[in-house]
């Protein structure tokens, strides 16, 4: 029974230690900054890890064409392209500190 006891203290120690890595990751994700572009780099978005729109630039070529559904269309598809890639971007850094295993709620 003791070496069960000591065992789970181990598990204990190693899981508080995985979250408290795992809120680190989450912080600094938090502060970076992924791109997502459409329409041949026309339109171009930038998110943070927070899913927070930081910049959206627009070749003004594209607003010449006086398209406004075709615009609307590029910046939602850019937006789109960020906000995947920071999932992505996120989801790989925290399988790195989980072995791959989906903790529900991170």
């Amino acid at each position: 029974m003791k070496g069960m006891m000591g065992g789970m203290a181990g598990l204990m120690k190693q899981a508080n230690q995985m979250q408290m890595k795992m809120k680190k990751l989450q912080e600094e994700l938090a502060t970076r900054e992924c791109s997502g572009t459409s329409g041949g780099g026309a339109v171009k978005a930038t998110v943070n890890g927070d899913n927070k729109i930081v910049n959206i630039t627009i070749d003004p070529e594209v607003m010449k064409a006086g398209d406004a559904e075709m615009l609307q269309d590029l910046v939602k598809s850019a937006v789109n392209d960020a906000l995947k890639t920071a999932k992505e971007t996120s989801n790989q850094e925290m399988s790195k500190i989980t072995g791959g295993l989906s903790l529900p709620g991170f």
